[in-house]
C-alpha cells in the first residue's frame, strides 16, 4: 500500500464478537484480531449485560481498566438516542416514546458523559420513528428541529452525534439522511452509511450506491455490514427487522461495497477534514457484521464471525486502495 493511500479507523461492535458479552471476552476476541479500537454498545462488566446507557461509575472503571490491559480504544459510543418514537402515538409498535425535554435532559445528556467518560468523541444515534403507516418526508420538519437540539447538546460536551440511515425510523434512506442533515445544519451533526440497512429494505446495488451518494455531503463515519437476499421482492416499506437473516460479509453481498469505497478512497481527504473538525481520531469503518444474526438493537457475529466479517472488509479495502492499521509486532513489543 503507497505511503499516500487513504486510511480509515478500523473498529466494530465488540458485543457481537462475544458469546455472554462480557468484557473480558469482548476485549480478548478484539485483540485477537488485531484490534485497536472499538465501538461500545451491550456489556457485562460483572453486573449482567446492559446497554452502554445503564452503566454504572464502578462498571466504567472497570470496563477503562480492561481497555487498558487489553490495549483498545472506544471509536464510537453505540448509544440507543433517536430509537424511540416522534410522535404519542399508539401504531401497533412496541417502541418507546419520552417527552422530547425530558429526553434531551436525561437519555442524550447520559449518553454525552459516558462518551466522554470514555475519551469517545463520537456518539451514534438514528432519526426517530415515524408514526407506522405515515410517510417519513411529512415527519422531516419536525425531526430536524429535535435532532438540531441533540446536536446542540452533543457539541456543547464537545461530541459529535453521528445519524444512522436505517429501515422504519425517517433517516431510511440515503435522500432522506440527506434532507435531515441539510435540514439540521449543524457540525455536530453527520451521517453514518450502512449499506445492509439499505439492502434489507429491497434496494438494489445501484439503488444502495445512489443512497450513499446522496449522504456523502454530511458523511461522517461507516458501519460495515452486508446482506444478500436470496429471493428479492422489490421495495419493503416496513421491515420486520427480528426476522432478517441472510446478512453477510462485505466482500460477498448485494451492497456494492467494492463501489462505495472505491469511491470513499477519492473522496476520504473531505471526510477526514470534517472530522478532524471535530477532534474524531480518523473516519471510522465500524464493523458490525450481524452475520449469525441481527435484530432491532444490535446481532451477533461470535468470535469466528467477526473475524470473517472482518477479513471481508480487509480484502476489500485491500483492493480498492484504502490503508487500515491493526497491531504488529512492534505494538506488542511496546506493551511489554
Amino acid at each position: 500500500m503507497p505511503a499516500s493511500a487513504p486510511s480509515v479507523l478500523l473498529s466494530g461492535f465488540s458485543d457481537e464478537a462475544a458469546i455472554d458479552k462480557t468484557a473480558v471476552q469482548q476485549f480478548a476476541a478484539f485483540a485477537a484480531l488485531g484490534m485497536k479500537w472499538f465501538s461500545l454498545r451491550f456489556i457485562d462488566a460483572g453486573d449482567g449485560i446492559k446497554n452502554a446507557m445503564q452503566l454504572t461509575d464502578p462498571e466504567i472503571k472497570t470496563i477503562r481498566e480492561l481497555m487498558d490491559a487489553y490495549g483498545l480504544r472506544v471509536a464510537t459510543l453505540g448509544s440507543p438516542i433517536g430509537k424511540v418514537k416522534l410522535k404519542d402515538v399508539d401504531d401497533g409498535t412496541s417502541n418507546r416514546y419520552v417527552p422530547f425535554e425530558e429526553y434531551l435532559k436525561t437519555e442524550v445528556v447520559r449518553a454525552c458523559e459516558l462518551a466522554n467518560a470514555f475519551d469517545c468523541k463520537l456518539i451514534r444515534g438514528f432519526s426517530y420513528y415515524h408514526p407506522k403507516g405515515t410517510k417519513p418526508e411529512d415527519h422531516l420538519s419536525q425531526a430536524c428541529d429535535q435532532l438540531g437540539k441533540i446536536a446542540e447538546v452533543c457539541d456543547s460536551h464537545g461530541l459529535t452525534y453521528g445519524l444512522e440511515v436505517e429501515a422504519n425510523l425517517i433517516g431510511q434512506t440515503g435522500q432522506l439522511m440527506a434532507q435531515l442533515h441539510e435540514g439540521v445544519n449543524h457540525p455536530a451533526l453527520v451521517t453514518i452509511f450502512d449499506g445492509a440497512n439499505i439492502s434489507t429494505q429491497g434496494f438494489s446495488a445501484d439503488q444502495v450506491y445512489e443512497q450513499y451518494l446522496a449522504m456523502k455531503p454530511g458523511l461522517g463515519w461507516l458501519h460495515i455490514k452486508d446482506y444478500h437476499d436470496p429471493s428479492p421482492t422489490g421495495r419493503i416499506h416496513h421491515v420486520d427487522e427480528a426476522s432478517l437473516k441472510n446478512f453477510v460479509p462485505a466482500d460477498r453481498g448485494d451492497c456494492g461495497h467494492e463501489a462505495i469505497l472505491r469511491d470513499l478512497a477519492a473522496y476520504m481527504p473531505e471526510v477526514e477534514a470534517r472530522m478532524a473538525k471535530r477532534g474524531a481520531p480518523g473516519v471510522v469503518c465500524d464493523l458490525e457484521p450481524h452475520v449469525k444474526g441481527g435484530g432491532q438493537f444490535g446481532g451477533f457475529s461470535g468470535p469466528d464471525g467477526f473475524g470473517v466479517a472482518m477479513r471481508g472488509l480487509c480484502r476489500v479495502l485491500d483492493y480498492v486502495g484504502i490503508d487500515y492499521e491493526t497491531r504488529s509486532f512492534d505494538d506488542i513489543k511496546a506493551s511489554i
